[in-house]
């Protein structure tokens, strides 16, 4: 057991000081103080309860919610050198009596499980006859029934707790949590006078954007390749919405997978499993992934669709830039999907745990959620600052990193507008909605409107000059402002409100803030600051290594540990030790292969370096309209490459990856051996071609179209990651 939470500190997880908040937390669970720790995703909060678990007496379990969760961060522990394994039903009969037993020897220091496995007898059990140290619960919101993510089995975590022979310390963590959810965790975990630290809500690495595209799928097309070959999150509101969003990214030769609570267990199994190990770019979900996903190096989150409240949104987003790298969370907001999300709370499946007065103050609750996430969609204010200001955060007007805060607005008086749009809906009955009344104003004679007789009202063709979408904005914007109410959220209609009256009569006038102009939406990633190339080439070694080891990337080491690597160069086993990220541990494993990549990469260059590309360099591969063979693709790729020390890349390089991601597969015809196109590499645009050569001899070639070159060039550096000795 080490003696110094420092010592722990950098030995295991290579740091060398602690985040605001993680010291306070750890010496108070080392003391026996339960605690409850508010921190947002990304500041730390498993080293909270991971450092007092290494240097307690016993063992500690961590409840939490998901099995990717524990995967990700029992495969990350191991790698630093901590005996840690996870319980649930991911593993066989066979498996998890193996683990239990493990358990019971003392094999493991924490051991992971999901609150549904508390009701075991077997792992009861275990436990009654176990030296338990310490309990954390992971995403303690959820025992809330006004959190966002309530699940009923974590209500039976204090009732497992009372069987246990000695009551252990308790922590509980979370990232989101009002007021009210932090009493009902104190209360219902039954925490003992715990010491409760608030580090604040904001992650300065997260640059904000709110946009309102005409097209979200052209919109989103754009987006994603801006950033080619990052790893991102698509949020989509539905099952349907997922589905479609996949198949669009898919044709658009984007390295896309999907996740959804209607796919089979065994393919959302592999579909995450494919995102987490970077078999996939980029993930289409709905909300149903994500929680407790601890892929470090997600760059961007888009949600395609807006949710239904901040505490969902924040959360959901705050899933990009773990590792402290900058990363992009952009919302495509709709006025449509708000009638989506009415559609959801009027429809809410009944909890009969719940008074009707309970039901309809949840209700209540969900609608006002709704309204301040809809403000944060069209306020022209700080988005960053009101986020944190919602969660009772401090936060100044001006962040800098915000949609908002880059845009430049102007004020517009649009009385004249409003007197029409508002005159029309009151003319026409008060009976239809957005399209309907756009329609009459615009001059539209459609057969609804004709049979309707609203072609015959004064309203009708009065902003015939004006475009669909700018009325559509107004309405919008008088609805922000109250002058109109939707009611119904299937077929919603419009309706004016008594503030409308005044406007109508000339006593009043209607302003709004209109964008002028947008500087960026774009956050600079801290990888701009550091050398591409060694950049690269180093995630060519973490590849290889997380290959071999069977782990994510990122549990090797982080993007932003490799950003480190690039900016101190180290050269030598006590320079490694100095970068961020790099313990004792991970310098035995890893250290001098990576300190061989970064010596090669030293001003002089000396000795071969390891063949990698850069994206940038990439963008100027000759294409071919022709179908061409691997060989002509791979003599094209070493021709980008001026560097005469570094290793050229050969053509069974690419055919041997191909083989071990099916596109293709060996066969034999006439006794000859050849490598040929699955119908997943037909799929993808190769093809197999019989020649003659010089000799009158037949044989076989594959031939690759511009598509399948395209997925060769966007592949190239997990194909290379093999070829590292």
């Amino acid at each position: 057991m080490a003696a110094d939470k420092f010592e722990v500190l950098k030995r295991y997880f290579g740091y060398s000081s602690f985040r605001n908040g993680q010291e306070e937390l750890v010496d108070a669970l080392l003391a026996g103080q339960d605690v409850l720790g508010i921190m947002p995703t990304g500041a730390g909060k498993s080293l909270c309860y991971q450092i007092p678990a290494i240097m307690m007496k016993g063992i500690a379990l961590v409840i939490s919610p998901l099995i990717s969760l524990m995967k990700d961060q029992v495969n990350a522990l191991v790698q630093q050198g901590v005996s840690a394994a996870y319980l649930n039903r991911s593993l066989t009969e066979a498996q998890y009596n193996k683990a239990l037993a493990n358990a019971a020897n003392g094999k493991y220091k924490i051991i992971y499980v999901a609150p549904e496995r508390l009701e075991s007898s077997s792992f009861l059990r275990f436990a009654l006859n176990a030296e338990i140290s310490m309990i954390a619960v992971d995403e303690a919101h959820c025992v809330s029934q006004w959190g966002q993510d309530f699940r009923p089995s974590y209500l039976n975590i204090d009732s497992f707790i009372s069987k246990l022979n000695l009551h252990p310390v308790i922590g509980a963590f979370t990232a989101t949590a009002t007021e009210e959810v932090k009493d009902d965790i104190i209360r219902l975990l039954n925490l003992n006078d715990p010491l409760k630290v608030t580090t604040g809500f904001d992650r300065p690495n997260l640059f904000f954007s709110v946009l309102r595209p005409q097209n979200n799928s052209s919109k989103l097309l754009e987006l994603i390749k801006e950033r080619n070959g990052q790893s991102g999150i698509i949020y989509c509101s539905t099952r349907k919405k997922v589905e479609e969003v996949c198949d669009l990214l898919n044709r658009n030769r984007i390295s896309a997978t999907r996740y959804h609570a209607g796919l089979k267990d065994d393919e959302r199994v592999r579909n995450q499993d494919d995102f987490v190990y970077d078999r996939r770019d980029v993930m289409v979900a709905t909300n149903a992934f994500g929680m407790g996903i601890d892929k470090s190096d997600v760059r961007f989150v888009i949600h395609y669709n807006m949710p239904k409240n901040i505490e969902s949104y924040y959360q959901e987003a705050g899933r990009a830039g773990r590792d402290g790298v900058d990363a992009d969370c952009i919302l495509l907001y709709a006025k449509a999907d708000v009638n989506t999300c009415k559609y959801f709370i009027e429809n809410i499946e009944d909890n009969e745990d719940l008074s009707q007065e309970q039901k309809d103050f949840f209700r209540q609750r969900e609608e006002e959620r709704l309204k301040q996430m809809v403000f944060y969609c069209t306020m022209s204010d700080c988005l960053r600052g009101f986020m944190l200001r919602y969660f009772g955060d401090k936060h100044k007007d001006y962040c800098g990193k915000c949609s908002n805060c880059l845009t430049e607005f102007e004020t517009v008086d649009v009385t004249v507008e409003a007197q029409k749009i508002l005159s029309c809906i009151i003319r026409t009955g008060q009976n239809y909605g957005v399209k309907m009344i756009t329609d009459v104003l615009r001059g539209v004679s459609t057969d609804k409107i004709t049979r309707a007789r609203l072609d015959r009202q004064s309203t009708f063709g009065i902003m015939k000059n004006v475009k669909a979408a700018e009325i559509k904005y107004l309405i919008e914007k008088l609805e922000e402002q109250e002058y109109i109410i939707s009611v119904g959220a299937e077929k919603p209609i419009l309706r004016v409100t008594e503030m409308s009256y005044p406007v109508l009569r000339g006593n009043s006038s209607v302003k709004i803030c209109k964008a002028r102009k947008l500087r960026s939406i774009v956050s600079k990633s801290e990888r701009h600051h550091v050398d591409p190339e060694l950049f690269d080439a180093l995630k060519v070694v973490r590849t290889y290594f997380a290959k071999k080891k069977g782990v994510p990337a990122f549990v090797i080491f982080s993007d932003a540990t490799l950003a480190d690597m690039c900016r101190i160069m180290p050269t030598t086993e006590a320079e490694f030790l100095s970068v961020s990220g790099v313990g004792a541990n991970k310098l035995e494993k890893y250290g001098e292969a990576f300190l061989n990549v970064i010596r090669k990469y030293k001003p002089d260059k000396n000795g071969t370096a390891p063949f990698a590309m850069d994206a940038d360099r990439l963008n100027y591969f000759a294409y071919s309209d022709k179908p061409i063979s691997v060989s002509e693709i791979t003599f094209r790729i070493n021709d980008l490459n001026k560097d005469q020390n570094c290793k050229k890349l050969k053509a069974t390089d690419i055919t041997e990856w191909l083989l071990e991601n099916e596109f293709l597969k060996a066969a034999t015809i006439n006794g000859k051996n050849y490598k040929l196109p699955t119908p997943k590499g037909k799929e993808l645009g190769m093809t197999s071609e019989t020649r003659i050569n010089d000799d009158g001899n037949w044989y076989k070639i594959v031939l690759y179209n511009r598509a399948a070159q395209g997925f060769i060039i966007d592949n190239i550096n997990r194909i290379i990651c093999g070829r590292i000795e």
